[in-house]
């Protein structure tokens, strides 16, 4: 019998189905935040499904109140977007690796307005961009975002605020011109 018996088996079960249903939705935040940087996002996700995996109900030593996960998929989040902050605050992480990109193909659409967002977006600190997506791309609530980001809502409605203002100043007045004709 495998190490942990049924119960762990139905415990990887349900993890693997949470994990298979949530991975996209994880990746799509997770490159907002790292402003388009793919590989950089794809570690995220693992390294937040790895972290959820260690928490997730049924788990063998971990404390009771860790194994109670009231909302998994909110909880997925916030554990992204605590770890992308702590990554950008680690001095390893403004290193870009070079060297020739692969021409593919990406999904139809407005191209120029995606660089265009996603460079405006790259060039705010970590916490706006953080904030920005949880609020406009994940439509998260105030207080909910000031709980994912450990802040207050206050604290979460002025930054909103100014990196707003950063943007729109990065984006320039003529927002028109970017939009699809």
């Amino acid at each position: 019998m495998a190490r942990g018996g049924p119960a762990r088996a139905g415990r990887d079960e349900d993890f693997l189905e949470f994990a298979a249903t949530r991975t996209s939705h994880l990746y799509r935040s997770a490159c907002l935040l790292t402003g388009g940087d793919t590989h950089l996002a794809e570690d995220l996700v693992q390294e937040t499904l790895g972290r959820m995996y260690a928490v997730w109900p049924g788990g063998i030593g971990l404390r009771s109140a860790a194994r109670r996960i009231d909302n998994p998929a909110a909880y997925a989040q916030g554990v992204l977007y605590r770890h992308f902050l702590s990554h950008v605050r680690r001095r390893s992480s403004t290193e870009r690796p070079t060297g020739e990109l692969p021409d593919i193909a990406g999904p139809d659409g407005d191209t120029s307005l995606r660089v265009t967002l996603l460079g405006a977006l790259g060039r705010l600190s970590p916490r706006d961009r953080a904030v920005l997506v949880l609020r406009y791309w994940e439509d998260v609530s105030v207080e909910e975002t000031a709980e994912l980001l450990r802040s207050s809502p206050g604290a979460v409605r002025t930054r909103t605020s100014r990196a707003l203002t950063r943007l729109r100043a990065l984006l320039g007045t003529d927002l028109h011109d970017l939009a699809p004709r």
